[in-house]
């Protein structure tokens, strides 16, 4: 260990699922030492031995930080140390070198030496991280009702006649409440009695997953009423659009350092798409494409019920614009509205964090 306190180090961090593989290098880009340490609160605590071992310790770099490096970071950003979000290692350096747990550990130390990162990583414990784990639920809820009623369909026109003929004409809610109310055989043995057997389980499931979405639906709703009612006021705004924007943004608003990047990251900025005599822009297709779709669908909303909008629609259309061109500027204005509510949604709650 080196002695001169006025040393800067930096520190890097490979994770993985069982194990995280640990380096620090000095100022000047010497390897110093690397550490292995399992992904339990003992190797955490391992690992701030390891790292509070270099007094001249800058800042550290962790890959992952949203997935397997989610726990190691909240626990060294409790220590009190600056970390910051590494993606990868740098390619060039590993086609050169090759690839081990140490070398990427050292590339995440070198990257924060280097300054090529400078993202502060997403919290992982607020607002954000309950709406992102509510809202994944309920996603996958909704997908698993949709396959379940396409099976009782796809079902019900292979089924014996009768059954068809049963069940024929019914709307979704009729039929599955028929279905599910139906009284097959326990012991199914002929095609008829094992159609209507599973025919029965499949509508129940379909209404079990109808009564989680419902509930998962009910906690966001409340999450959002009591945490961002200014955002829940704005004109075409829901449920599902908000939790997305506040998803995309993170807990933690510095991550954005202006409206313009969060734009980027809505991919609603303008892309320049001028030749010759032309002068235009074009759709951005990069960006969080989930945002860029919560950002449309407040815009159809307005399209339809704000006559503020319809008149910039028709004031845009007399200018030559086309349709998807107006709809991109909406978005880009939809953005420049929500931002600073956006903010102002997640730096409280930031700053009670810090406290």
């Amino acid at each position: 260990m080196m002695n001169d306190k006025q040393v800067k180090v930096y520190g890097g961090i490979d994770t993985h699922a069982d194990t995280h593989h640990l380096a620090v290098i000095d100022q000047a880009g010497r390897r110093l030492a690397d550490a292995q340490i399992p992904t339990t609160a003992t190797g955490y605590q391992a690992a701030l031995r390891f790292l509070g071992s270099w007094p001249g310790l800058v800042s550290v770099g962790i890959e992952c930080t949203g997935s397997y490096g989610a726990a190691v970071t909240r626990v060294v950003r409790e220590a009190g140390i600056t970390v910051f979000e590494v993606n990868r290692p740098n390619r060039f350096d590993r086609r050169l070198h090759g690839k081990s747990d140490p070398f990427d550990a050292y590339s995440a130390a070198e990257a924060v030496l280097g300054g090529r990162v400078s993202a502060a990583p997403k919290g992982g414990d607020g607002l954000v991280e309950s709406l992102r784990v509510l809202r994944t639920s309920r996603s996958s809820a909704l997908q698993a009702r949709t396959a379940t009623i396409n099976q009782i369909k796809g079902m019900l026109i292979t089924a014996p006649e009768d059954l068809r003929t049963r069940y024929k004409g019914l709307s979704t809610p009729k039929l599955i409440a028929a279905l599910a109310a139906s009284r097959p055989t326990p012991t199914p043995v002929t095609a008829a009695e094992a159609t209507a057997y599973s025919l029965r389980l499949l509508a129940r499931r379909w209404q079990a997953l109808t009564g989680q979405i419902e509930d998962l639906a009910g906690h966001l709703q409340r999450l959002l009423d009591d945490h961002a009612p200014d955002l829940m006021r704005v004109f075409g705004c829901g449920r599902d659009t908000i939790a997305q924007l506040l998803i995309t943004a993170g807990d933690n608003p510095d991550r954005l350092r202006s409206e313009a990047a969060f734009a980027a990251l809505a991919g609603v900025c303008p892309i320049p798409a001028s030749s010759g005599k032309t002068k235009r822009h074009r759709l951005n297709r990069a960006g969080d494409r989930q945002a860029n779709s919560a950002l449309y669908h407040i815009v159809m909303v307005r399209l339809r019920y704000n006559q503020e909008t319809r008149d910039y629609v028709a004031r845009r259309t007399a200018e030559g614009k086309t349709k998807m061109e107006i709809i991109r500027c909406l978005k880009r204005y939809l953005v420049r509205q929500l931002y600073p509510l956006i903010v102002e949604t997640l730096h409280p709650r930031k700053e009670v964090a810090a406290a």
